[in-house]
């Protein structure tokens, strides 16, 4: 297959069923990344700066999946780990540990603690949402499909024009999320995460052109969505 067959391939959210994620890092850059990165019209991300944070948010809200960084101040992934398999009503929730230590002993002690997988940074944010798909499905006593989620679309084979609307709207939120998170940056951040900010917004666009062809009466020309005073991708 060649690279223009590859870009002709429409548009999908790998994560295309009802899914809460919890990313557990004490680098905020990383978790407003994979808010960007990771959520869909059907998947919702919430963050925590570190293991303490991430014990009041599992009191109070039911997670899909943790994604778990090691290395963090008060309570680290390790110990947030062993407390998560020691507990109850937590012990089965599925665990990808996220971090940049590949080395032998953190991989094996992560597993030994009851990590579902494992995956190290630098992320490739498309590859790790498949990972996480994969985790999930897995980890579901009944198998694929059959858990406490149903999939989108399970018995509709199309979409609704209410559907595409939110898809629309929630690429255009992620283009704006994008350019504001690019704001922010300071300027020694900037020459790190623009080219990966930049990929968001083409990837959005590309997906917003593709659900606005599907559109009744849509004239687009495949240009996707464009911020006022932003430059089409």
């Amino acid at each position: 297959m060649t690279a223009a067959d590859t870009r002709a391939i429409p548009w999908t959210f790998v994560l295309d069923e009802p899914l809460r994620i919890l990313v557990v890092d004490d680098d905020p850059i990383l978790c407003e990344f994979a808010s960007v990165y990771l959520a869909t019209p059907s998947a919702s991300i919430d963050t925590a700066c570190d293991g303490a944070e991430a014990r009041l948010r599992l009191e109070h809200n039911v997670y899909d999946i943790l994604l778990l960084d090691i290395e963090m101040p008060r309570v680290d992934g390790f110990a947030l780990l062993a407390e998560i398999r020691s507990h109850e009503s937590l012990k089965h929730l599925p665990v990808i540990m996220l971090t940049g230590h590949d080395d032998i002993a953190s991989i094996d002690r992560a597993y030994q603690l009851g990590a579902n997988s494992f995956a190290t940074k630098p992320v490739n944010w498309r590859q790790l949402s498949y990972h996480i798909r994969y985790v999930v499905r897995t980890s579901r006593p009944q198998g694929p499909q059959q858990g406490s989620h149903e999939p989108v679309g399970k018995s509709y084979s199309g979409t609704t024009p209410a559907a595409d609307h939110d898809v629309r709207e929630f690429l255009k939120s992620v283009v704006r999320r994008a350019d504001a998170i690019e704001g922010n940056l300071a300027a020694h951040d900037r020459e790190q995460w623009s080219a990966p900010l930049q990929g968001v917004r083409t990837a959005a666009n590309r997906a917003f052109a593709e659900c606005s062809k599907r559109e009744p009466g849509s004239t687009t020309d495949g240009a996707g969505y464009v911020p006022d005073g932003a430059t089409p991708q």
